[in-house]
This record gives structure tokens, sequence and C-alpha cells, in this order.
């Protein structure tokens, strides 16, 4: 549930609408890339690889070329001269090491699921059925997995052009100098240190609607339709790798059935059916297999994390110590070593913390690549930060909220520079918090949770807290340039009026569901004045939408709606000429206001603009020198980010006999600035939610010892069922963004950004008692009850009865240090 801010009936901006979007989406009459039939069209089948890590010493297809309804076959041989690399447009560091990434490797493969062969046929069927013709022989090579041992003295290398595992390192210090560096004064100075080590585990996307890509020639260029999250980067960086005109080069992403950033990279399934269909000069199809999807399309976080926060016996954080190991898999997609340098910028959080240090190494391992998943590296940032909080609480034996209270930015002091540099604009955490407070009921639940320890109920509560903020709006492009981003930060749009009074507005963002033609479509219908179901949203085709840079980091509205007002402002001033000339006024004494023109003081004399629009489509009677077009464009480049915040609260319930954890209640407050569309903010907010308490509570990309996935498919990838979560108790407060117009923030990604610590924060604060100050994640029940009973080492301690002699207020085992000694 939610409070909805009533606002006038003629405004569109606040409103509820219901979504544009979804009476093609419910009565079926979409266009996935799969349904999609062409004439003389063929379809691909990829051969995997079965093994982490082999040299290829032979491929005979000979059979497979036999097959009924084969076309052809062909191998990493075939393209090695033309296939290029995939491309990687974050190169985080001047030595970053980037070994190459063919499609369709040639000699070696370095993780299960690389694609080896591909068989064209008539039918997917037959394509499919002719892979078994193919033989490959490997000769295996050592598998790598573990981060740590790949960057051991004498570690096999995944790469033989490589001279270690390592990529990159990428470091980043900053705070008030005292004698020496900053963070070693105040780690050598500190009262009160502790140390944790947080994993990331490795998760997947698992977008609804798999991958797939249907390329059709067309004289010397391609169309390319992809189910991608990124139309416009995908033709440019098609034209670089494949050497095309990239005026040649039109890319459509028809309906796209979610992305969660797993249709952010340029995949090697794209460039083998573009280079395949320019082979063949047909049309070629290739839809991925949920197996396939799960297996060989990019994964998310998947980090080792080594925190210390240091502190004052009162509680004063006096400085924060990150160092990362960041599994980049065998290879480096689009903007996978780039994933987590952003959050190297919110680690900080909303705290006002004078001393920090990030250092991160990128790894290769035999893997599957990682690259951007939900949040894209500021979940795994605000994990961390969250976590050590309550452990820093705990060894103080203060209350968790009262730590964050004491050290966080408070509303009065916005517009603040923290320490990692970033200037967040606006923020009002106490208010988020307050009310979040009231609406779980957290002194009664505080309550209930002393009468159950006291008794030893076998059930138990634990209470989480997350308290956030986010960077969204992916820009500036000046800030992205000084971190080697191989992109800008801009987005585009145009307003196009009709003669008729409706509205054609294209713009550079791409949806794949996240309610663009509905927001958009809101916000034009107040700028311009004119009725929300006379705007048409056109996007996510080069050739209908040629400027853009696509759909990610919560950037659609901050920064691709801020570029429709501006459009809209331009169409205002060309208007207000032609309705000046119309009205025999001067432009300075008209007034705008609900889509008409009126001259001041003179209400009755005015002109609506979809009158202007009619008569500069006429071009009767124009003032001299003016076009007869309204029609304008721009291109909006932010200059900060906007930040959203808000506090999460948890409560969980743990069966200490089981292990098993169920989320009593859960509430969020969230600050996005201004709402547009409150319903399609629900949305966001609870899928989000859902994300991030599946990496808490259920999901995990699991490898054996050979480096096969063992979580391929939703039998062992568990994926939450809405029967799995609580109802969410959602509200907003309202602390607009200064750095735009509209005083927007972004909501695409809060949910899974601070849902993951209030849970696990709420999972240990029920098992502190028990000696457990961490659990690794996700917190199933057998690692819960092998927590408790003292079975399981990634617990961070554990056992029967209340840990003794290194046990604080809260019950938790002390593993820090206080004024330099082991306390």
């Amino acid at each position: 549930m939610t409070a909805v801010e009533e606002k006038p009936a003629t405004l569109q901006i606040g409103q509820p609408r219901k979504r544009k979007e979804d009476r093609h989406l419910i009565t079926g009459r979409t266009t996935w890339c799969d349904n999609m039939v062409l004439p003389g069209m063929l379809h691909l089948a990829i051969l995997r690889s079965p093994m982490a890590h082999a040299t290829i010493t032979s491929i005979d297809t000979t059979e497979a070329k036999t097959r009924p309804g084969v076309v052809a076959v062909y191998t990493g041989q075939d393209f090695k001269d033309t296939q290029g690399n995939l491309p990687c447009a974050w190169p985080v560091t001047p030595d970053m090491v980037n070994p190459g990434a063919p499609s369709l490797a040639v000699t070696q493969v370095n993780h299960v699921g690389e694609c080896v062969a591909v068989v064209v046929a008539r039918t997917k069927a037959a394509a499919q059925d002719a892979l078994e013709g193919i033989d490959v022989e490997y000769e295996p090579l050592p598998a790598i997995l573990d981060m740590e041992d790949a960057i051991k003295e004498g570690s096999p290398l995944v790469h033989p052009n490589t001279a270690s595992n390592k990529s990159y390192t990428w470091a980043f210090e900053a705070g008030a100098a005292g004698t020496g560096a900053p963070i070693d004064d105040a780690l050598a100075n500190a009262e009160v240190t502790v140390k944790r080590r947080f994993i990331q585990q490795r998760l997947i996307p698992a977008f609804m609607e798999p991958r797939s890509t249907v390329v059709q020639p067309i004289g010397e260029g391609v169309l390319v339709h992809s189910a991608t999250q990124i139309p416009h980067i995908l033709r440019t960086m098609l034209a670089l790798t494949l050497g095309i005109e990239e005026q040649k080069v039109r890319v459509v992403a028809p309906d796209v059935g979610g992305g969660f950033g797993g249709k952010i990279p340029v995949t090697p399934e794209e460039v083998i059916t573009t280079l395949v269909a320019r082979k063949l000069n047909k049309p070629v199809k290739y839809t991925e297999s949920r197996s396939e999807s799960l297996m060989s399309a990019h994964h998310g976080r998947d980090q080792i994390q080594d925190i210390t926060i240091t502190a004052k016996r009162d509680g004063t954080v006096t400085g924060l110590d990150v160092h990362l190991l960041a599994d980049m898999g065998a290879y480096l997609r689009l903007v996978g070593p780039g994933v987590p340098i952003l959050g190297a910028f919110m680690f900080p959080a909303i705290y006002k913390i004078p001393a920090y240090r990030f250092v991160c190494d990128g790894i290769f391992t035999t893997k599957t690549a990682t690259d951007a998943y939900r949040g894209a590296g500021r979940p795994e940032a605000t994990y961390a930060i969250e976590r050590i909080m309550d452990e820093l609480a705990a060894e103080l034996g203060m209350d968790p909220m009262e730590l964050r209270r004491k050290n966080w930015i408070t509303h009065e002091e916005f517009p603040y520079t923290m320490v990692a540099g970033l200037t967040y604009d606006s923020g009002n955490y106490e208010a988020a918090t307050d009310k979040a407070l009231e609406l779980i009921g957290w002194d009664e639940l505080r309550a209930e949770q002393k009468q159950r320890r006291e008794s030893n109920d076998p059930v138990q509560i634990g209470l989480g807290i997350s308290t956030f903020t986010e960077m969204c709006g992916l820009a500036p492009s000046r800030v992205l340039g000084s971190l080697a981003y191989g992109a800008g930060g801009w987005e585009s749009a145009s307003v196009r009026m009709l003669a008729t009074g409706k509205v054609e507005v294209v713009t550079g963002a791409s949806a794949h569901g996240q309610g663009h033609e509905t927001a958009f479509s809101q916000i034009v219908a107040d700028q311009l004045g004119v009725a929300f179901e006379d705007v048409e949203i056109i996007h996510g085709d080069t050739q209908s939408s040629p400027k853009g840079l696509d759909t990610y980091g919560s950037r659609s509205l901050a920064v691709g709606g801020i570029a429709i007002v501006k459009a809209t402002e331009k169409v205002i001033e060309k208007a207000r000429k032609i309705a000046a000339h119309l009205l025999e006024a001067n432009e300075d004494d008209l007034d705008f206001a609900a889509g008409s023109f009126s001259v001041k003081g003179s209400p009755g004399s005015a002109v609506s603009i979809g009158e202007v629009a009619f008569a500069t489509f006429m071009a009767h009677n124009l003032p001299d020198g003016v076009e007869p077009s309204l029609d304008s464009d721009a291109v909006y480049d932010p200059e900060n980010f906007s930040f959203p915040h808000g506090t999460h609260l948890c409560a969980v319930e743990i069966d200490t006999e089981t292990g098993f954890t169920k989320i009593r209640k859960y509430v969020c407050v969230d600050d996005i600035g201004n709402p547009i569309n409150p319903m399609i903010i629900e949305g966001q907010v609870h899928g989000g939610l859902a994300q991030g308490i599946a990496q808490a509570l259920f999901e995990e990309a699991v490898y054996d010892d050979d480096g096969n996935l063992t979580t391929g498919t939703f039998v062992d990838y568990t994926l939450p069922s809405a029967a799995d979560l609580p109802s969410f108790v959602t509200d907003r407060t309202v602390t607009p963004s200064t750095s735009n117009p509209l005083g927007v923030k972004g909501v695409g990604e809060a949910g899974t950004i601070a849902s993951t610590p209030a849970v696990i924060n709420a999972v240990v604060d029920a098992l502190r008692q028990y000696g457990v100050n961490d659990i690794q994640m996700p917190a199933t029940p057998e690692r819960v009850w092998r927590a408790i009973h003292g079975g399981d080492t990634a617990s961070g301690g554990g056992g029967a009865h209340r840990a003794e002699g290194g046990t604080n207020a809260y019950g938790g085992a002390s593993t820090s240090t206080s004024d330099g000694a082991n306390s």
C-alpha cells in the first residue's frame, strides 16, 4: 500500500495513469523478436563448450552438414579474420588488461557455454538437431574459479596472452589529510575498528524474455532486430566491430521482455547472427533457450568485499577502507570492468565519513562474464556499508538506528559534498526514517523480540535497517569521461506538433517494461497543455529515433525525460512567435498556460497551441522570416547525478529448529523527488524489492569444481514467486532534486539496492544472540540452521549458546579492535 498525493485533475504529472503500453501486451499484439517471420529466413543454433577451460584441438562438422535442412555450419576459423572482438567500452585504467573476446571461439574456450560452432538450417528444430553431428576434440586446461587462487603466484592463466589473471587495479582515496594518508591516519588512531568480509554471490538477471536476434541483410548494410536495452549503442558497436558503415546499420529493439542490465552488452550471438546473415545474404534468426540464457548470458555481482570501518567510542565514524575482488569472468563485457567502480562512489553512502579508501582488483576466472545487473555496483556498495554499520553498532553497544542518525548528513546540510567527491543536491533522511519507523511499528517489534528471547521461543524475531542513497541518471558526460567511460551521458528528444494538434515525441531512451510511453506522455501533456491521449511516444528504432544513449542506470526520466522537457520548451517558444502574430500582440505580452496563449490582461484574447499548430501547417499567415514548423529537438546532458534515497526496514521471523526465514513485515519509504506516475513507481519499487530480497534469501549461481554451472535451470536457480514474498508497505517522502526542472530523481533500482542489506541485517539481528555476526547469502534455511548450531564457517561465528567473553550489548561475537588492542 502507499500514500498517493492528491493532484489537480487537470494535471497529468502525479496521476496514477494506467500504462499506455499494456493494451497490446495483454491482448497478444506484441512484437517479440522470436515472433518475427521473414521471407526465406533461416535459423541458427549454437554449439556451446561443455568445458570451462580447454584448447580446441579439432572440430569436425562433416556429419552436421549432411543433416536434413542444414544450409551451413561454421566455426571460429571461418570468421577469425572478420569477427573482431566483442567491445568493452569501459577501460577503467590505462593499463587494464583486455585479452580480447571473440564471439565464436577459435583456439580456446574459457567458460562453459562459450560459442564454439553454429548450424544454420531452414527450421529451428533442424538447426538444433544438427548440433549433434559436430564433433569437437578438447584438450582440458585447469578450471580457475576462485579469485584469490587466481591471483596467486604460479596460478594457471585463463588467457595465454596475459601475464596474470588480474585485469586491473583501480584505487581511490580521499579525506582531510593529517600526518600521513587520510585513511591510514584513521586506521592508526581509531578508538574502535571493525573488519568484516562480505561475499556478494554471483547472480543471474533471469529476464522474462530470452535474448533473441533477427538480422536481415539490406544491400551493404543490415537491419538488426534484437531484444536489447541499447539499440543506439549496439548500432555503433556493430559498425565498429564488423567494419560496416554505421549509416548502413539499422537496429530495432521491438517489444523487449525485461532486461535488468542483462541486455546491455553487445552479445556474441548478435555478432554471430550478423556475420552469418551477411555471409549467406539471407535473414537469420537466433533465439536462446532458457538454459542457454542462464549459462551464457552475463551474470552479475560476484565480489569479495573486505571492509574496515573506524570510529570513536561515541559512535562517530572516522574512516572507511574498502578492498574488493571483482570477478570479471572469462571476458570483459561492455561495461563489466566499470560496474564495481560505480560502487566506489556509494560506499560512504549517506554518512559524513572523513577518510575513505577504495581499491578494486578485477579478476579473470573461467566462468561466464559479469556485467551490469539491476543497480550495477550500487547494491554491492550499499550492502557493505549498511552491514558494517550494523556491525559497528553491535561492537559499540549502540542502537543501529541511533548510530546512523549520529553519522548521516542532516537535511539542513544539503547540498553536501561527500568524501568520494559527489555533491548530493537534496535529501531528508530523517523524514523518510521517521515515517518508516512509524509504519513498521519498530518499538512494538523490539518489545516482542525481547519477550521472545526471554521465553526462548523457537521462533525468533530480527529487525533490519537499510538507510541508503544512490547515484542515478548515468551522466554527466564529463564525469563519465573522467572515469574513462566509452560514451557520453546525454540523451536526445524530438517533439513534433502535427497539424491536428496531436504530438509525436521521439526519444533516445529505449523501453523494456519501464512505462516510458505513459510517463513521457504525462510530462508532455502538462508541458504543452494537450490531452494525454494525444501524445505518441516513438522509441527503440535507430531509423525513427536516430540519436540516443538508451536505457540503464535509472537514467530514462532524469536524463531522457528532461530532454523531452527541453524540447517542449523550444516548441512553446516557436509557437509563441506565431501566436503573438495571430493575436496581434507582442510576444512578451503573452502568457502560456493549460495549452493556450493569452494576452495579459485580456483573457478572452487567446489561441490554443493546437490552433497555432494548424496555422503553422497552413502557413497562410505567419510572421516574416518564421519557418512553418514547431518541431523541436533537444539534447540534455545533466550537470550532476540525481540522488534518490530512502529507509527500508525489515522484520523477519526465524524458526531456530529448521532455519526457515519468513519476512513478517517489510516497509520502505523512498524519496525519489517529484513523482510522475505513482502506479509506475509502485511497480518499480515492488519489482526491485523482489530482486533484492531474492539475493538475500534465494538466488545464487553456483559452479562445481570443474567449472560447470550447477544452477542452470529454474529448478536449481531459485527465483522467488509471489508466494515467497510479503505484502510490501511502501510510502514516499518528497525532496525535489534541484539539478533538473522536474525535480525528479529516479526509481528503477531503488528497491534492489536497499532491500538486500535490510533483510540480511534482520537475519543477523535475530541470530546475534547465538554469536553470529554474518551469514553468507543467500540465507537459506540450511545456512541459517548451521549458523545457529555452529556448523557454518561463513556465518562469522555461531553456536548453540550465547557467545561468552567476546560478546557485546547486542550479543554479537567481537572480532574487532579498540585502541589498537584485541577487545
